[in-house]
């Protein structure tokens, strides 16, 4: 079961507050860097495909796979609100990627690496996305940072739109972030309310870099949240960008 199964319908409404437009721009800026034309791009953990639908927009062939049925499921209502080739969606967890040819670029956004909590997980996710990079694409992905998760510990948080109400707690221990959500949702006159548990692990840059290299990628490079140079103390969010050798 995914923990995403009731979030899913309210999460575009809970999330408005994401600069999917500014995160578009960054990728597009690390596209430019790459050595090999981007046309072709994987979305990993694509969610309701906001970003996937972005990119499609802006003349990318879009790949978008994800381990939520009914995140999919939103995703593919969005069908025709962009010109372009509609992407194609598939169900997939991350370890067990499995494309029918190679892409000239993968991302993952929103810390969705940080929800593999095992660091074979972790090691498995990367070994299959170098088979499905061709060679000299990139890898593009970003992940919280451990300030993020400490300062995250014991606070709670609420997200609320006129039929969604979501109050949430963390908790961070062992490198664990563990997010408990109570939902409500307004169905007609009657509220609903449903648990989800989250979970996401803090992964170091040391382990991450190791990880990369062990699969595969080299000329790594790391950046602050959107920005186009080397993360500061206290950056909540860094990107990985490297390629595929």
């Amino acid at each position: 079961m995914s923990c995403y199964d009731q979030l899913a319908a309210c999460y575009d409404a809970l999330t408005g507050d994401v600069a999917y437009e500014r995160r578009a721009d960054f990728l597009e800026k690390l596209f430019a860097r790459a050595a090999v034309p981007v046309h072709t791009v994987l979305d990993l953990a694509s969610g309701t495909g906001t970003m996937t639908w972005l990119l499609t927009g802006r003349g990318y062939e879009l790949i978008g796979v994800d381990s939520s049925e009914e995140m999919l499921a939103v995703a593919m209502k969005k069908y025709g609100t962009v010109g372009g080739i509609p992407p194609i969606f598939l169900h997939q967890s991350m370890p067990k990627l499995d494309l029918y040819g190679t892409v000239d670029a993968a991302v993952c956004c929103l810390d969705s690496l940080n929800y593999l909590t095992r660091p074979a997980d972790v090691r498995r996710t990367l070994q299959r996305l170098r088979l499905f990079v061709a060679p000299g694409g990139l890898l593009i992905f970003d992940v919280n940072t451990p300030e993020k998760f400490r300062a995250m510990d014991g606070q709670v948080f609420l997200d609320e739109t006129e039929d969604a109400y979501c109050v949430w707690r963390t908790e961070y221990s062992r490198r664990i972030c563990t997010y408990y959500m109570d939902l409500f949702r307004r169905r007609g006159g009657v509220w609903e309310r449903s648990l989800e548990i989250h979970r996401e692990r803090c992964h170091s840059v040391e382990e991450l870099t190791a990880w990369l290299r062990e699969a595969g990628f080299g000329r790594i490079r790391i950046y602050g949240d959107m920005k186009l140079r080397k993360p500061v103390d206290g950056e909540q969010r860094i990107y990985f960008s490297c390629v595929r050798l």
